[in-house]
């Protein structure tokens, strides 16, 4: 074999051992570059956000895997789980075993007032069981929740430390929940500053972020929700409040999934089979969208 023969041949054979080394290192989610970085953002709803768990079977049947979650309020519980490295499908079956008792966790009036129903500490522990008491740091994908300062009203990003704490002050609505305190902090829930915490993922070095938005309403269904009760009457003006920075957080997203739930109020925990398969088929419907980018 003469020389520039056998130059050609080891340059191919170290092209064969670079190719075959950059396949067997890419990530699920076709990049453009190694240093692309995938979020999935889970934005909040309440019962809605039961929605979350079927995209999340979706986009496992697809092969995504996200490089980061970002959750705010029901997505902040959905995705503590599965950055724990639970799937979608025993996501969804916990979802239908799961007892009321195990997060409701009712609170006695007391001489200076209530101001909650729920104080959170069963939500809080209902989540380090569930994740093995795994710190923030010792998922098996980075999560970062969002909550709401208070009384600042600043927007509190939670990478470290308690997981269980993270996703309750998450989750802690006005009204139903207790504030969420810790080291003379007191936290709400994240849906007050950040419904669908886009512009976190972005700070965060994402490069695409899909976003799922719960939120979504149906003018239909209006009149219905204005006999509900106390519990309805707070959800339906928290969701109120945060329409418009839901839409303007909504547009930031890369590619946003918007399961078709609006017809579904976000206080009806009963419906979660019907949510969890709108979840499904709006995450299957943008998985090639996504595999594609």
């Amino acid at each position: 074999m003469d020389r520039r023969t056998c130059m050609s041949s080891l340059a191919a054979m170290a092209a064969l051992g670079s190719t075959r080394a950059h396949a067997a290192a890419q990530p699920a989610v076709k990049t453009e570059s190694s240093r692309r970085r995938v979020a999935v953002v889970l934005g909040g709803g309440s019962a809605r956000g039961f929605a979350h768990i079927g995209v999340i079977k979706a986009l496992e049947a697809a092969g995504i895997k996200p490089d980061l979650i970002v959750g705010c309020s029901a997505g902040a519980l959905v995705g503590a789980f599965w950055a724990a490295g639970y799937s979608g499908r025993e996501m969804e079956a916990l979802a239908y075993d799961v007892q009321d008792s195990a997060i409701v966790d009712l609170i006695a009036p007391t001489t200076s007032g209530r101001r909650g129903l729920l104080s959170g500490q069963s939500l809080e522990s209902f989540v380090n069981k569930g994740v093995r008491g795994r710190s923030m740091s010792g998922l098996l994908t980075p999560l970062i929740t969002v909550a709401t300062q208070f009384p600042s009203g600043q927007l509190q990003e939670f990478k470290t430390g308690d997981v269980g704490f993270a996703v309750r002050a998450s989750c802690s609505i006005p009204g139903i929940f207790l504030p969420a305190e810790k080291d003379n902090d007191e936290y709400l829930d994240g849906g007050l500053v950040s419904p669908v915490p886009v512009r976190t993922a972005k700070a965060n070095g994402a490069t695409l972020v899909v976003a799922v938005d719960v939120g979504a309403e149906d003018p239909s269904t209006y009149r219905q929700r204005a006999t509900g009760g106390m519990y309805e009457l707070i959800l339906r003006s928290f969701e109120i409040m945060g329409k418009s920075l839901r839409e303007f957080e909504c547009k930031q997203a890369d590619i946003l999934i918007r399961p078709d739930v609006g017809r579904v109020s976000s206080t009806d925990f009963a419906s979660r089979k019907a949510l969890i398969e709108a979840g499904f088929k709006a995450g299957t419907r943008l998985a090639p969208v996504i595999l594609n980018r």
